[in-house]
């Protein structure tokens, strides 16, 4: 990470640093942030993804400290060689590094208007996948004129499918 994220910072400096710049972006503190984006959660897209995305990353950040915590705990009562249970503890902790790592860099995306990807066909991409607000067709069976007979498909349901 470039920027004034830098490689040496401290875990908890990236999800702060982060968090300076969504509350810098939106001049409201995450918990505002976050209230409205419950509130009206189609109003502002780009708000919305920022603020899941700073979950999934407050949650990855989360996951580490446990991990981290799990591998000290368990580092304090080796008396020599690792052993197998540690290292995998070792694993789960580089596995959480690079889980909030890749969170922290899409964050960090969606905050860059000026990204690749953010002005261009791909970014067109993304928006058509964004939640839409209503159905996209019709979801219910067409009214019927009285007195037009059911579809031969309907009266079968009850029979073998072929």
């Amino acid at each position: 990470m470039s920027d004034d994220i830098s490689a040496d910072a401290d875990a908890e400096d990236v999800v702060g640093v982060l968090t300076e710049r969504i509350e810098a972006r939106y001049d409201m503190d995450m918990e505002h942030l976050q209230a409205a984006v419950t509130a009206a959660p189609t109003a502002n897209p780009d708000a919305t993804d920022i603020v899941k995305w700073h979950g999934h990353l407050v949650a990855a950040q989360a996951a580490l400290n446990r991990a981290e915590d799990d591998l000290l705990t368990a580092l304090e009562t080796q008396h020599s060689e690792v052993d197998d249970p540690t290292t995998g503890l070792a694993h789960r902790v580089n596995a959480a590094v690079a889980t909030r790592d890749g969170r922290a860099i899409v964050v960090r995306w969606l905050l860059d208007p000026d990204a690749l990807g953010n002005k261009d066909l791909a970014a067109e991409r993304l928006a058509r996948l964004r939640p839409r607000t209503g159905p996209a067709v019709q979801t219910s069976a067409p009214q019927r004129p009285p007195g037009t007979p059911a579809p031969a498909s309907a009266s079968r349901a009850g029979g073998a499918v072929r």
